[in-house]
């Protein structure tokens, strides 16, 4: 797993296409890999299948130029999710009325994965929310499918790192964090990200 993501040979899906997993989505494009990104919504998945924006900050030609190459597409069908190397996890995680994550969507989309989910793969979280979730509310939905993270899959996160608002800062000049369910998870999910970004920091747990 790691030489494909050294090679830039694996195959990457981007769950969740809004003004994080879009601007990751196309930084590992621009970096070779084959991207594809994972959306409830067919409007987005449309424009981006069509080469348009729809985030007044990323410009319709990278989009274009990303399309272009090869190296991205856009889908409604989580089904796809089982040919993918990488599946990464940028959902939302709105605040509920005890300002606590709602991880409604977090929940919803591990429970999709989990019935697509195959030996071999990396599933990284990246939505904001409160430490131990990938343990303990993403790892036991993931292993419902009956398979372990650490022996058949590999489970990490890494907290999204986006500065909308700021043109000096794109995704791939942001340090990122990444922690893993294990050494293997945590080697893996540091290979990929070495891959698009100035720094990968890894961390204990």
């Amino acid at each position: 797993l790691i030489a494909r993501f050294k090679d830039r040979s694996a195959k990457i899906g981007v769950i969740g296409i809004g003004y994080v997993g879009l601007p990751l989505a196309l930084t590992f494009a621009a970096e070779g890999f084959a991207v594809t990104g994972f959306d409830i919504d067919a409007i987005k998945v449309g424009a981006v299948n069509q080469g348009r924006s729809y985030l007044s900050h990323i410009p319709g030609t990278l989009i274009e130029a990303a399309m272009a190459a090869g190296h991205l597409h856009a889908t409604t069908d989580f089904a796809r999710t089982r040919d993918m190397d990488a599946i990464i996890l940028c959902v939302p995680t709105p605040l509920g009325p005890e300002r606590q994550p709602d991880l409604r969507y977090v929940t919803d989309t591990a429970k999709i994965i989990a019935t697509h989910l195959q030996k071999g793969q990396l599933v990284i979280l990246e939505s904001t929310t409160y430490p131990g979730t990938s343990r303990d509310v993403m790892k036991p939905i993931l292993e419902a499918s009956g398979l372990k993270s650490g022996t058949d899959f590999l489970l990490a996160y890494s907290p999204e790192r986006e500065d909308p608002g700021n043109a000096e800062f794109r995704t791939s000049l942001i340090p990122k964090v990444v922690g893993g369910d294990g050494e293997e998870a945590l080697q893996a999910a540091s290979a990929l990200y070495d891959q698009i970004v100035v720094e990968t920091i890894p961390v204990s747990t």
